[in-house]
């Protein structure tokens, strides 16, 4: 599968840096959609305090990694491009399963409206196409 950006391309459109960049590469991107993935490796700072002799990935870096996803759709609309994406909210978010390392989390996006700079969005994260997480994003677009 041929990936939309790599992790150099997408560095171009969000400011997030190392230690807090979350996404490895978008696999799909449309109007109002995207898939990205986040390769969870043991080697991840958080592991080191989250938690000792049993790693998981804590959920905020989840719904931080969602929020990543979704800012590269935003910020690839014409509109707000070169602009930057806040979370203004998020609700209903549920935590299903770990995530360990060794998991590639597929983080989905779904922009369900917008007005003015204003949006919302429906998120999930996947393991092995088992839903790990979701949550309903609303998001703000500032210069």
């Amino acid at each position: 599968m041929k990936k939309v950006f790599t992790a150099q391309e997408v560095m171009e459109i969000i400011p997030n840096r190392y230690p807090i960049c979350y996404i490895d590469y978008v696999d799909e991107l449309s109007e109002n959609h995207i898939m990205a993935t986040k390769n969870v490796t043991i080697n991840e700072e958080f592991f080191q305090g989250h938690f000792p002799g049993e790693p998981t990935m804590p959920g905020v870096l989840i719904l931080e990694s969602l929020a990543q996803a979704g800012s590269i759709l935003i910020l690839k609309s014409p509109e707000f491009e070169g602009q930057t994406a806040y979370i203004g909210g998020i609700d209903k978010a549920r935590f299903r399963q770990k995530v360990v390392p060794g998991d590639v989390l597929k983080l989905v996006f779904d922009i369900q409206k917008v007005r003015g700079n204003v949006g919302t969005a429906q998120a999930a994260a996947f393991v092995e196409e088992k839903k790990v997480c979701s949550c309903e994003f609303t998001f703000i677009v500032g210069a």
